[in-house]
């Protein structure tokens, strides 16, 4: 391979590179505002599952800064920051769960929220965006990683279809068990996310599928 090629190379890597640096700085905007949003009109509206989906838009957080942290450095860093996302799986899954419990076991009802409503469907727009492009650079860089982040991202485009779901339940028939019900059945999913990051692994075939 002549110098030209390995330049060529570099050249490519350090822009998707630099592109997923990018995406993850949208990852992470876009999340605190997404998070302060959430926990002031779930607070508001007295919403359980809306103040849950502002602090799971705090766990995309980290996983962005995980990434940003990946993507900064040399490809040591690679199997680290996978473990470390998947550990922000199953702290996801942990909280889904109480949350959802808690709602269920209380009968918390929470008033309409027509922001959170708003809130979720604008995400529900966002996040597959998202993660689709960084799939596209996960794929670039063989990154297990970043191909890990963009399944969290995927993640919460189906929490926010769960939240506008429960939260246009609520507000259109008054069934306020909707949304934390669903979000149960949403752990079995992200747990086996985190615990395939643990071990290294992602869904996501990064030769094939993830650069679909």
């Amino acid at each position: 391979m002549n110098s030209k090629v390995l330049n060529n190379q570099t050249i490519i890597r350090g822009e998707n590179l630099r592109r997923g640096r990018r995406l993850e700085y949208l990852t992470i905007g876009w999340n605190s505002l997404e998070a302060f949003i959430a926990v002031g009109a779930g607070l508001a509206a007295g919403s359980i599952a809306l103040v849950g989906f502002g602090f799971d838009s705090v766990i995309e957080v980290s996983s962005g800064v995980i990434l940003l942290w990946r993507l900064s450095g040399s490809d040591d860093r690679e199997q680290t920051a996978l473990r470390l996302v998947g550990v922000s799986f199953l702290a996801l899954a942990a909280y889904v769960g109480f949350d959802a419990v808690k709602s269920l076991w209380f009968r918390e009802l929470p008033e309409e929220s027509y922001i959170g409503i708003a809130l979720a469907a604008l995400s529900l727009i966002v996040m597959p965006i998202l993660a689709r492009a960084k799939r596209r650079v996960a794929a670039n860089l063989n990154s297990r990683a970043l191909a890990a982040d963009s399944r969290q991202t995927d993640i919460c485009a189906y929490l926010s279809a769960i939240l506008l779901a429960g939260l246009g339940l609520n507000a259109l028939l008054g069934w306020w068990w909707a949304d934390p019900f669903a979000a149960l059945l949403m752990i079995p999913i992200i747990a086996k996310e985190g615990i395939q990051a643990l071990r290294g692994e992602t869904c996501c075939d990064i030769e094939n599928s993830c650069s679909k």
